[in-house]
């Protein structure tokens, strides 16, 4: 079987020595020695000066929402997964669903425009896969119109704009490191923004407005990870450069054996320093691209279709017509792709992809 993904599992020597020192402090969570660590220990492979480790990357974009205090209308894209939309909603907003460009299938800046109305308080978009969006146009648009910009950069660990961390641009940036990412911590996710008033406001509200054992300084939730999750985290991080390296030399092996295939790839944004996070390839229709998925189940090959549907048909919000997202949703494949995938199953997806190109 070749599964879509499988997690990176370091040796487990690395992760025990560090949980041997969990054990004896019997500190298992609230902001711990390791917490710390992880914390600091990103900063500097991420260059980035401020940042805060959360439970996931879903509690990052709530967290984000109600920092920045939105209310009403969020513009966001149709194209992501679901966590982007449902936290809006989950945050009492409303999203309204732009486009996406067709090549990066990252949200269309030129679209935004007119989607913007008296209620409308931010630009939610996501980096799709790790590719950059157009930020220096939502970044031109979002100071002409007074809007606040959060970043859904969940598939960005290593992805670069303009030679800096992606993590830097917007007010605020958030990232997943759940277990399916390259790199990760089990289950986690960050925060991260450039203001230091606006980080030292989330860092209340992942710890139920905590200022001191008996002060409150606002509402806030449990969005605080554990020292389990972070000795894992430690631990993966170590090898972050070896993961990332890898997965470019798999997705650069696909593009020399699949040549061939009668599919696109998405178009990186210029000045995307790529982290390769994913490996999506894109059908002329529905039909083809179901028509590989079923193939492909039956040889125990398994993509996913990533993402679908179309988030601007989930029941909980009002039905937009995105013609670009939904033939994307409809069509796409994301291929395997993981550390110890090795060029012979490549090989195999390859040579099952072609003969149905070949033989119908």
């Amino acid at each position: 079987m070749i599964p879509v993904t499988k997690p990176f599992l370091p040796p487990k020597q690395e992760v025990y020595a560090l949980l041997n020192g969990v054990w004896e402090r019997n500190w298992l969570t609230n902001n711990g020695p390791l917490v710390n660590e992880y914390e600091i220990r990103l900063k500097q492979y991420l260059g980035l000066k401020h940042l805060l480790f959360v439970s996931n990357g879903t509690i990052a974009l709530q967290i984000a929402i109600k920092a920045l205090g939105l209310k009403g209308e969020i513009i966001t894209t149709p194209f992501s997964y679901v966590a982007t939309t449902s936290s809006i909603v989950w945050e009492g907003c409303t999203p309204v669903f732009v486009d996406i460009d067709e090549e990066t299938l990252n949200i269309d800046p030129e679209k935004i425009a007119d989607a913007i109305t008296p209620q409308t308080s931010a630009i939610l978009a996501t980096h799709c896969f790790g590719n950059a969006c157009d930020i220096d146009a939502i970044d031109t648009i979002a100071k002409k119109h007074n809007l606040k910009v959060i970043y859904d950069a969940a598939h960005c660990f290593g992805t670069t704009y303009k030679g800096k961390s992606i993590f830097e641009y917007g007010d605020i940036s958030t990232l997943s490191l759940h277990a399916t990412k390259p790199v990760h911590s089990v289950e986690g996710g960050l925060v991260v923004t450039q203001d230091p008033e606006l980080l030292e406001r989330m860092a209340f509200l992942r710890n139920f407005g905590h200022d001191g054992p008996e002060n409150f300084n606002g509402v806030g939730i449990n969005g605080k990870n554990s020292e389990l999750h972070a000795a894992v985290g430690l631990v993966v991080l170590n090898h972050a450069d070896e993961i990332l390296e890898n997965r470019k030399k798999l997705s650069l092996y696909y593009d020399r054996e699949l040549e061939n295939l009668k599919v696109r790839k998405p178009k990186v944004q210029e000045h995307c320093g790529y982290n390769h996070a994913y490996y999506p390839i894109i059908f002329g229709d529905e039909a083809q691209a179901l028509t590989a998925k079923v193939a492909l189940d039956k040889q125990e090959i398994f993509c996913r279709r990533y993402f679908f549907p179309s988030l601007n048909k989930v029941g909980y919000v009002n039905d937009y017509d995105m013609p670009v997202s939904e033939k994307i949703a409809q069509s796409i494949l994301c291929l395997p792709l993981y550390y110890g995938l090795s060029n012979q199953e490549q090989f195999l997806i390859k040579r099952n992809l072609l003969r149905l190109q070949n033989y119908g």
